[in-house]
């Protein structure tokens, strides 16, 4: 487990340092400190050090070796706490913070209580206290009823009455809705990541029907970009990538993007959120076996357990059982935080110390997937792909393969003859007494010659007539053979390339036994786990998971699980999901923790709301498009984004959501609308990723690696309009992450990313004013300007505006961009050149439009989305 700042360890203890009016209680304010610092020793596994058991107050009474762990009503007389104050525990330096050390001496010093009668006899169940199953986020998902509010007539959905309640309370309201142009830039930047043309603001603006908007929001919901936009924020939690990583050589997966398209796919279909989790974890379990002859639904189902191949993999390179065990923790940490929005894998060596969450519980969640991943019979990258050859593709490869050698046999009839003619030629011209020895060591496998026939071929060079050298002796029948070898070449050209699909699978009949590892060491196994849900959860489990689904011919273990995450019984999956899409429509989340609903998690600001939107999707058929329409028609998200000052004040983090946060645009939406704002962007969908490579100065760019014998970038190969596609199908190499993207953020897949960090550094000027993309770019706008604006420059200026910020310049702004051009054109004038071409010559008025529109996308305005 990382290591955690020592506010946040603060923050945690259920936020131990209690209120003077609350009486200090065992398990709701010591126990969480034990158990951070002190637990692993005194408190876990088969041995107690010292024999001391901190899990209990009775049992800290008894102590260990060393006598009685504590006095009630005497702290100084109590060994466990002048251990801690002396610092002699934890050991190694690990040291109690002092505000926790005051609560364990005030709980001594007020008698040590607990909050309940402790059990007597048998410690099982001790692990989870009745306080940590209290906790909120593993409540079962209630719907509430809609509080009242006094305004409601800024109640567009069930949403607004709960945020906008706890508005009044602090005697706020919403901010007024925004306009129109705003609202439509939104939308498009929310649901497409690219932002609306000129012609679409035109015409949402002068649609004056009631239903303007409604009608808006379903036309983008549509949009095949839309896909693409949400896909790429699951493949996010999802840690997808086009290679291996682990290691430096990073190898590439060349069929992952099939598991990408899955998902933008599914997200363009509505495919219902209960059906995209279960796909995405047994999918192939509900294809038959064997995986032959395969549908495009069963392709599909394949596909979509890529989601457990995400992870980085270096088993390829090093099949070592810890690089084994690596792949497994890491797909672990995947589905917990993606799902659970828990951070369960920091239970792989002891039990978690913050959460309710075994070590016995990591194991059994892991015996769930391990079937799939057994690392005693470890398949590998490339042995886990799987054919989308059919047997009719097979036929026919073969048809045209036998079409193909029955050239290949008439070349080799030909190349025979030829060598054959030639040789004869060539031994014509040598003495006559060696000419059947020539023949005949000609004739003489190389490898099998004599000495003597060696000697001939260094006395008679002209020996050596082969495919290789015919050439050199008969131009006419080299070019002729090459013809005929075409021909083959061509004919086999025809076959079908085979293609194939990484899956997730299991192989029948080979079911491992799970065994816990003592300190997550792989070859310390100890007792063997049946697969299970973590104990704190399973009050949701309708059945247990099976270690045998009898109906199927694989375990049905992950079948099984994936049915109870969506049963609507579960309390975290919808919780989870529904606070994600919160989260990127608001930039922030109800809960400002996405992946971790646990202790160390922030708490939820509308805890009603989120479980009104937990129970609704659920209800509503698990439909993100739905969800989505819901969020977006509400007032709080139609309001503006200006601040006002009495909201600054009551709430100056804005988590009341008294105005509409302002957000940056994420990094491949910033090359995106680059690119869509000077025209070149190509919508092509799906397909193999986009080749990123190093340019000469060292920087990820699109492009092939075409690098020289000493290592230089050669020439530029084409990509033909590829290179203007979009992010989300640029390679995602975990070793080079492209530039362009990484400065605005691109997330680290370690292994997946469940928020995104949004930063403001100079690094991302930088690259706005130096990067060559971005200079090409703003020429082909300002390309563009001339094309569909004319010669005039105000009209220049008025278009490049409506392009990138969506609305027209005032007076002033037209102003100051004519005053710019007049600057720039003055400045490129006075630059000294020793180009002689005119044609050559560096035009200052091209120069001019190409910073302007250089300075358009580094402005705030293109940046943000009010």
């Amino acid at each position: 487990m990382k290591f955690l700042p020592a506010a946040l360890l603060l923050l945690f203890v259920f936020q131990a340092t209690a209120s003077a009016e609350e009486p200090l209680t065992y398990e709701k304010h010591v126990r969480p400190i034990l158990k951070a610092h002190c637990f692993h020793c005194h408190g876990e596994g088969d041995e107690l050090k010292g024999n001391l058991d901190l899990r209990l107050r009775r049992l800290i009474v008894k102590g260990g070796d060393t006598g009685e762990g504590l006095v009630a009503g005497n702290p100084a007389e109590s060994i466990l706490l002048q251990r801690v104050k002396d610092k002699q525990m934890p050991p190694n330096n690990k040291l109690v913070p002092e505000k926790e050390v005051a609560i364990l001496e005030k709980w001594i010093a007020n008698g040590a209580v607990t909050a309940a009668p402790e059990p007597e006899g048998d410690l099982a169940g001790v692990d989870i206290t009745a306080e940590e199953k209290k906790f909120w986020s593993f409540q079962p998902i209630q719907r509430p009823a809609l509080p009242v509010v006094k305004d409601a007539s800024r109640v567009a959905t069930p949403i607004d009455a709960f945020l906008l309640a706890k508005l009044e309370e602090r005697g706020l309201t919403f901010s007024a809705e925004a306009d129109k142009r705003i609202l439509i830039r939104r939308a498009y930047f929310d649901l497409l990541g690219l932002p609306p043309s000129p012609a679409d603001v035109d015409a949402f603006l002068a649609d004056s029907s009631p239903d303007a908007y409604d009608r808006l929001l379903d036309r983008l919901l549509e949009s095949p970009q839309y896909g693409e936009r949400w896909g790429r924020h699951w493949l996010d939690v999802a840690g997808y990538a086009d290679s291996d990583g682990y290691d430096e050589a990073d190898r590439v997966r060349p069929f992952a993007y099939k598991y990408r398209d899955y998902v933008i796919r599914a997200m363009n279909a509505d495919k219902p959120f209960d059906q995209f989790i279960i796909e995405q974890l047994a999918g192939d379990e509900l294809v038959p076996l064997p995986h032959k002859n395969l549908s495009a639904e069963q392709i599909d189902l394949l596909a979509a357990t890529g989601f457990l191949r995400t992870p980085p993999d270096g088993t390829a390179a090093n099949g070592s059982k810890v690089s084994r065990n690596a792949v497994i923790s890491e797909t672990l940490k995947v589905v917990s935080t993606s799902l659970l929005g828990l951070t369960v894998g920091c239970a792989e060596c002891h039990n978690h110390r913050y959460d309710p969450i075994l070590q016995t519980d990591y194991y059994r969640l892991r015996a769930i997937f391990e079937p799939a991943l057994d690392m005693k019979a470890w398949r590998g990258p490339q042995a886990r792909l799987v054919s989308l050859y059919t047997d009719a593709d097979r036929a026919t490869a073969a048809a045209i393969e036998a079409e193909a050698v029955v050239i290949d046999k008439e070349r080799q009839t030909k190349l025979d003859g030829y060598i054959n003619a030639t040789l004869e030629k060539e031994i014509a011209k040598l003495p006559e007494d060696k000419r059947d020895a020539c023949r005949e060591a000609h004739k003489t496998p190389a490898d099998k010659r004599t000495p003597e026939q060696q000697q001939l071929f260094k006395d008679f060079p002209s020996l050596n007539v082969n495919a290789g050298t015919l050439y050199l002796y008969d131009n006419a029948a080299a070019k002729d053979l090459e013809q005929e070898a075409k021909r083959a070449a061509d004919v086999r050209a025809k076959k079908l390339a085979e293609d194939f699909v990484g899956p997730l699978t299991e192989v029948p009949g080979q079911i491992p036994e799970t065994q816990l590892f003592h300190r997550g060491d792989p070859d310390q196994p100890k007792q063997t786990l049946p697969p299970g849900e973590l104990t704190i959860l399973e009050t949701a489990l309708a059945a247990p998971i099976p270690a045998k689904d009898p109906s199927l011919p694989t375990t049905g273990r992950r079948l099984a699980y994936a049915r109870h995450l969506v049963t609507g019984k579960h309390p975290l999956t919808a919780r989870v999901l529904v606070n994600r899409v919160w989260m990127l429509h608001f930039g922030k989340g109800i809960v400002a923790t996405p992946g971790d609903f646990g202790f160390l998690g922030e708490r939820p600001t509308h805890p009603e709301l989120l479980d009104w939107l937990a129970d609704d999707f659920m209800a509503n058929g698990w439909k993100l498009k739905r969800l989505q329409k819901l969020i977006m028609k509400s007032s709080v998200y139609r309001q503006s984004s200006q601040r006002n000052p009495a909201a600054e004040t009551a709430d100056p983090d804005n988590r009341l959501l008294a105005r509409m946060p302002v957000r940056r645009l994420e990094a491949e939406s910033v090359r995106d609308t680059i690119l869509a704002v000077n025209g070149k962007l190509n919508l092509r969908q799906y397909g193999s990723p986009i080749p990123v490579m190093e340019d000469d100065v060292g920087q990820i760019v699109v492009g092939i690696e075409n690098k020289n014998g000493e290592n230089r970038p050669g020439p530029i190969i084409p990509l033909h309009g590829e290179e203007y596609r979009r992010s989300v199908y640029v390679q995602v190499r975990r070793s080079r992450p492209l530039a362009m993207l990484d400065t605005f953020d691109l997330p680290t897949l370690d292994p997946n990313c469940t928020s995104r960090n949004v930063s403001t550094a100079t690094p991302q000027s930088l690259m706005l004013m130096n990067s060559d993309f971005v200079l090409e770019n703003a020429k082909l706008l300002a390309a563009r300007l001339v094309v569909e604006a004319g010669a005039d420059q105000a009209a220049q200026i008025q278009l490049a505006w409506q392009l990138a910020f969506n609305r027209a310049a005032t007076a002033d702004e037209l102003q100051a961009a004519q005053n710019f051009f007049a600057e720039q054109i003055a400045n490129f004038s006075a630059v000294p050149t020793t180009e002689v071409d005119p044609a050559k010559k560096p035009d200052p008025l091209v120069w001019a439009r190409t910073t302007f529109c250089q300075a358009l996308f580094s402005s705030n305005e293109f940046l943000y989305v009010d």
